[in-house]
This record gives structure tokens, C-alpha cells and sequence, in this order.
């Protein structure tokens, strides 16, 4: 194999390994039509994050975190108690 050959599939195997690696750190969505919900998630389940002191999956300190969200069914959010299409301040850390 010539060293051209050779450097294009090394820097090809590094570039999928990147693109791999940032892949696993997005938020897959639900294989439903979904929104996301603010306001729902039990403490430690939620899907992802919308302010200071969250990060995403799996960080919402509290029940009902206001600035954390997860993935209902589309039309189901307002219905839920604490439920809201936009970020809350309500039961915030701290």
C-alpha cells in the first residue's frame, strides 16, 4: 500500500472515531412525534438540559425541575401537571 493510501485510511479511521464519539454525546429522539417538556421529569431522568446548573441527560437535581425537560408524546405536555413547552423557574437547585 503506498504512504498516500496509507494516510488517507488512518485519518479516515480517526475522523470516524470522532464523529462516533460526538454522535454518542447528542440526545437521541424518540422514535414517536415528540416535544419536549420542561417541568416533568422525575429527579435524575430527564433527557436533556435548558440552563445554568444542568448539563443534559440524566442531570435534573429535583423533581419537576423547571429547566429541565424530556421527550412526550406531541400535544401531551400542557396536559401534564407542571408541564410546559418553554423552561420554568420552578423547583430550581439551590
Amino acid at each position: 500500500m503506498s504512504k498516500v493510501k496509507t494516510s488517507l485510511a488512518i485519518t479516515s479511521a480517526i475522523a470516524a472515531g470522532l464523529f462516533m464519539a460526538s454522535a454518542q454525546d447528542a440526545v437521541a429522539g424518540p422514535k414517536f412525534e415528540a416535544e419536549k417538556c420542561y417541568g416533568v421529569a422525575k429527579a435524575g431522568k430527564n433527557d436533556c438540559a435548558a440552563g445554568p446548573g444542568t448539563s443534559c441527560a440524566g442531570t435534573a437535581t429535583n423533581d419537576g425541575q423547571g429547566n429541565a425537560w424530556m421527550f412526550v408524546p406531541k400535544g401531551s405536555c400542557e396536559k401534564l401537571v407542571g408541564g410546559s413547552l418553554e423552561p420554568t423557574d420552578t423547583n430550581l437547585p439551590g
